[in-house]
């Protein structure tokens, strides 16, 4: 599916070298919309500096030798220089009749597919997932989805913290409890915030558990088969338990793809000696650091990224070096897109910057850390329980299936559901209220989490955009005609028909900038205009009660376009659409 702003871009390019010589042929004709027509060339303005002449003849010069007749039905210059461009009906149909029979809606497969990692969700084993956790699982998850369509290879990595310290106390006491607490599903181990809580409280309060905990936490470093066992009972537990949070959420993680910190546990010391080896560790007041050149602290002395404590143990940035490391080496990786939360950056930079010196990053290898904002309670404070404790994500997504339940009967339903129905399409409306209401928000700004906002059918919203695909394949049912038998051919003669025409030619290049730029909000952002458009079309077209059958095939065709671009952005966004509303 062309994009008319590509379209147009190539086609002013080719008469800035007609006009001017081939030298400007790769100046941007700066294509943007216009409130006078469709779209508009705003390259005379900055061009006419460069040729010493005035801007209006330079538009005048680039309308001359500007070939777009089978694309646009009218050229006008206005004011300064701006190149006013309207799009012809029968170009605009033409394409939207492309898209609906081509079967990937005329998104092209990606001519240069790349291998991506996208690290994304990491929980922390034997503690429940949080709010905190809910961004980096559904963004990570959509940029995933979309990389995916577009062509590109998508390594899913869960870098779950599942190594360390802490897991001595935590095998200690499952220990106290008893192995088979956990076999049976007893609460006390499968309430992990409270098996944490428990662990922690014998650890700082029993000097004989911390004692154990610590030759426990040498042993597991040590790799004890029997030590490995236990901590395999506690990964285990809390495998079954992340499932069941992605489940509900509808994210494509699996336990395959989990990799956490315990994988790369024997790649830690190779890491660092090749690090020492190339000249970039070195030992500083005890430990070993690199010093990535552009990173100073408020006196100006340079901050080290810490290889290896003092201590001989080895941190976060050691495991991050060595994740790098071996997903250029052993996976052969183009890009690496790491969605985590936005407070790491400072982080991620200087570990960027270390891979960057020891040659695992440079122009052929790409890191991008896809930074992710807070989520903020009604009050605009981070959000936390009325005791001011970390809100358990399961709650928080069974809060907004209730909630959804209970305005559900709000909204016109074109038939009864049985219960089983009804609870299916309250769930998906649940889950894809606060899965769109996070996904339209830039992935680096915070929001506030206000569920009585995101279950509204109003709005800029995930229900609203559901409803607007179920009330589309309504249309189909009235009609005793499937969405996939409505051919067309599309013919626009209202207004209506050619704005919602318009905008799903779109689809192709926000898909492409939302894969770039790691940012499902533009996608979210995209899908809603689609629905905006269609509500308009909705209302001042009447699709079955059409004036002749002409009208009436291309306005279906026009609804199945419609329809298939809906549910398939809502798709790659992970939002489930419901048949029925």
């Amino acid at each position: 599916m062309p994009d008319p702003q590509l379209v147009l871009a190539a086609r002013v390019q080719d008469a800035l070298s007609a006009a001017f010589g081939p030298s400007y042929a790769d100046a941007d004709p700066v294509i943007r919309p216009s409130q006078f027509a469709d779209l508009q060339a705003n390259v005379a303005l900055p061009l006419a500096k460069k040729l010493g002449r005035k801007p209006r003849d330079v538009a005048d010069e680039i309308v001359k030798h500007l070939d777009v007749a089978d694309v646009v039905s009218d050229v006008q210059v206005s004011g300064p220089g701006f190149i006013n461009l309207t799009l012809s009906d029968e170009w605009i149909a033409g394409e939207a009749q492309r898209a609906l029979e081509d079967a990937r809606l005329g998104v092209p497969v990606t001519a240069a597919p790349q291998k991506v990692v996208v690290e994304y969700s990491s929980p922390n084993v034997a503690k429940e997932m949080h709010v905190g956790h809910l961004r980096t699982t559904i963004v990570g998850d959509a940029i995933a989805r979309i990389l995916d369509f577009l062509g590109h290879d998508v390594v899913r990595d869960n870098h779950v913290g599942d190594w360390g310290t802490p897991f001595g106390m935590l095998i200690e006491h499952l220990l106290d409890l008893g192995e088979d607490a956990a076999a049976r599903g007893d609460s006390s181990v499968s309430d992990l915030t409270a098996f944490y809580q428990a662990a922690r409280a014998k650890f700082d309060g029993d000097e004989g558990f911390a004692d154990r905990s610590r030759r426990r936490v040498v042993a597991l470093q040590a790799g004890d088969p029997e030590t490995l066992r236990l901590w395999n009972v506690l990964v285990d537990v809390s495998k079954k338990y992340f499932n069941s949070v992605y489940g509900l959420l509808g994210v494509t993680l699996t336990d395959d793809d989990i990799k956490g910190e315990s994988f790369y546990n024997d790649l830690l010391a190779p890491t660092v000696q090749e690090l020492e080896d190339k000249g970039i560790a070195v030992v500083s007041d005890g430990a070993l650091c690199a010093f990535p050149p552009g990173f100073t602290g408020r006196e100006g002395e340079p901050l080290p990224v810490i290889i290896r404590k003092s201590d001989g143990g080895y941190n976060y940035s050691t495991t991050d070096l060595a994740t790098i490391r071996y997903r250029v080496d052993t996976e052969h990786v183009d890009r690496m897109i790491y969605v985590v939360g936005a407070p790491q950056s400072l982080h991620f930079q200087m570990v960027f910057a270390v891979a960057r010196m020891a040659g695992w990053l440079n122009d052929d290898v790409r890191a991008d850390h896809a930074q992710i904002g807070n989520v903020l309670g009604t009050d605009g404070k981070i959000l936390r329980t009325r005791a001011g404790g970390t809100v358990k994500l399961a709650e928080l997504l069974d809060e907004a299936v209730e909630r959804a339940d209970t305005v559900f009967d709000e909204i016109q339903h074109d038939e009864p559901f049985d219960d089983a129905t009804r609870a299916a399409i309250v769930q998906d409306v649940g889950i894809g209220a606060v899965k769109y209401a996070d996904l339209s928000v830039a992935r680096d700004s915070e929001y506030v989490f206000d569920l009585d906002r995101m279950i509204s059918f109003n709005g800029k919203t995930g229900p609203y955009l559901q409803y607007a695909a179920a009330r589309i394949r309504s249309i189909f049912r009235k009609g005793g005609v499937a969405p996939d038998e409505a051919t067309g051919p599309i013919v626009l003669t209202d207004p209506a028909e050619r704005a919602l025409a318009l905008q799903l030619l779109g689809f192709g290049a926000v898909l492409e900038q939302a894969g770039e730029t790691a940012e499902p909000h533009k996608l979210a952002t995209y899908v809603y205009s689609v629905a905006d458009a269609y509500t308009t079309f909705y209302e001042n077209c009447p699709v079955l009660k059409a004036p002749d059958e002409a009208t009436k095939a291309s306005r279906l065709a026009l609804c199945a376009a419609t329809l298939r671009t809906l549910t398939t952005g809502l798709h790659l966004l992970g939002v489930p659409t419901p048949e029925r509303m």
